[in-house]
């Protein structure tokens, strides 16, 4: 069914788990999580970023969010996110489209810029009663930046994110604290450490506003729910569902060349999704808090 994100952080802070974001962009996807979380009793939200928005549209990838949180999730709590909108224009359609929660993204422009343009989404949502996440700092690809101290200079700053959420009014904040977007890191197999302690100062700098880990794709299970102490309460991973979903397609066709209906030709696809979406929940200590 579809819920109101507020929520599931509410429930995710009072019983001191996380609740797991994922990327979907077509039925196939969004079945797979959605199975995943029936599976394992879980809350979930569902995310939906601009480009997938441009290659489905915005009625039909909701249409399909909507129809299978309400066949297919059954009691299953689930929300719908915008991830990453970097227009208004995208905030405002996805907030009139029934969107629980929004991302405005202006973390690549000065400060003040950015507080001017959150704030705005803020304002217009807050009218919708929508949650909106922010983002403070630059989660940066592994190409861009490799070690943890090439990292700091794009990483959150405590007293800004004091000063961001005041002036923003922000519901959740989108941190950078090491944390790592893109392909490469999982190609390479390389983990990546978090700055632990800065993430700790920015939670007790802002103790009331739900953080959001970016970039969780590859993240150790120790490291996310060492995490989960520190203030995050949303896990997004995108990267390695992709992964999931094209390794497992590679091999289908390797194995059968004659094969020709996309249905029987995604359904390992879907599996290898639903089964990496499980071990998330695991991970992230949500399995069963679908039960009160």
């Amino acid at each position: 069914m579809l819920t109101h994100i507020r929520d599931l952080v509410h429930d995710a802070i009072a019983r001191d788990y996380a609740v797991g974001a994922f990327n979907v962009e077509n039925v196939e996807t969004t079945l797979a999580v959605i199975r995943a979380a029936v599976q394992e009793k879980s809350p979930v939200i569902l995310q939906v970023s601009e480009t997938t928005i441009a290659y489905a549209g915005l009625k039909v990838i909701t249409s399909i969010v909507e129809h299978v949180a309400r066949d297919v999730a059954g009691q299953i709590p689930v929300a719908l996110h915008l991830d990453h909108g970097k227009s208004f224009r995208s905030v405002a359609a996805c907030v009139q489209a029934g969107f629980s929660s929004i991302m405005i993204d202006a973390s690549d422009v000065p400060f003040q810029e950015n507080v001017i343009l959150t704030k705005q989404a803020v304002d217009y949502a807050h009218r919708k009663e929508v949650w909106v996440q922010g983002e403070l700092g630059a989660v940066k690809g592994l190409e861009e930046a490799i070690t943890l101290l090439e990292r700091e200079p794009f990483m959150t700053k405590p007293e800004e994110a004091l000063q961001f959420v005041k002036e923003t009014g922000v519901d959740t904040l989108a941190v950078a604290v090491g944390n790592v977007h893109g392909v490469v890191k999982m190609r390479k197999g390389m983990t990546h450490a978090l700055d632990v302690a800065r993430l700790d100062e920015i939670w007790k700098a802002i103790p009331n506003t739900p953080l959001v880990l970016h970039g969780a794709s590859g993240v150790s299970v120790e490291t996310l729910q060492e995490s989960f102490q520190h203030g995050i309460r949303i896990v997004n991973m995108n990267t390695e569902l992709k992964l999931a979903f094209v390794n497992a397609l590679r091999m289908t066709l390797q194995k059968d060349v004659d094969a020709y209906d996309p249905r029987d030709i995604f359904k390992p696809s879907m599996q290898a999704v639903q089964d990496l979406v499980a071990s998330k929940f695991r991970a992230l200590k949500s399995t069963g808090k679908a039960n009160h």
